[in-house]
């Protein structure tokens, strides 16, 4: 079985690019090669022009490649302010210094504060992980990541299981994030996606269906069919789901990323 099928997708620097599709399109299977998580047995993988493809999946983190998953992987044992003094005292080259107290250091406090703040989490920063609602753990995930400084940050479902009333708050969060981050959003969330992205590829059974800007993506008769004919979410002849608007614009000129890559299992 071919898990992704000759897909070439460009990432271009700021971007906010959806990849869609019906289950089992290969959507998380192209993230996990972009991250290292699985490795590719053709094509390669770039970032700012850099050939990644058989990196480890930590050394892509620190050149600015980081993920989250459609699971939570968070430590249920620590708070949301404990979790993140320890990811930015990582990321800030201090994570060896065990003797020191967690958060000690005067930047990493500030910053740890400021992501707090950002991420609307600040109210239940000395709450142990496992207690959070599931849209704060959502949020605490997002905000570990951003707490890696990326350049690209690539959302895995970030919205997937988080009941309405928690939802909106991410939504916000999300569209909230800094503008100079590229980002590659997973999601059958189509009021996310449609306000969310300004440009947008279709996976269909590992390979690429098409590639457009939302309204382009939203008016394909061959997107609408893959989504009815395998009981997706339904993209109406409309248009973008009623009170989603598809985003103008455009982006950088130069990529900040782009990908080639076949794989087999």
């Amino acid at each position: 079985m071919t898990a992704t099928d000759d897909v070439t997708l460009n990432l271009r620097r700021g971007a906010r690019h959806a990849l869609i599709g019906p289950n089992g399109a290969g959507k998380t299977t192209l993230i996990n090669l972009l991250t290292g998580v699985l490795e590719p047995t053709a094509g390669r993988i770039t970032l700012e022009g850099r050939d990644i493809t058989r990196l480890a999946p930590h050394q892509r983190v620190g050149l600015g490649m980081v993920r989250t998953f459609q699971i939570n992987q968070l430590f249920n044992s620590m708070t949301p302010l404990e979790t993140l003094a320890l990811v930015v005292s990582q990321h800030s080259g201090l994570g060896g210094r065990w003797w020191r107290s967690l958060g000690a250091n005067g930047a990493v406090a500030d910053r740890c504060a400021t992501l707090l703040d950002q991420f609307r989490l600040t109210e239940v920063a000395n709450q142990r992980t496992e207690h959070l609602a599931y849209g704060k753990r959502r949020l605490l995930e997002i905000a570990i990541a951003l707490a890696c400084e990326p350049r690209v940050l690539l959302l895995d479902e970030p919205v997937a299981g988080v009941p309405a009333g928690e939802r909106e708050e991410l939504l916000q969060t999300v569209a909230a994030l800094p503008a100079d981050v590229s980002v590659l959003l997973i999601e059958h969330d189509m009021d996310l996606v449609f306000s969310f992205a300004n440009r947008m590829t279709v996976l269909v059974n590992g390979a690429v269906l098409t590639e457009g800007d939302p309204d382009e993506i939203a008016n394909d008769p061959r997107v609408k069919a893959v989504y009815l004919g395998h009981g997706e979410e339904e993209m109406s002849d409309a248009g973008p789901p009623q009170g989603a608007k598809a985003p103008s614009g455009g982006s950088a000129a130069a990529p900040a990323a782009s990908v080639g890559a076949t794989s087999h299992g």
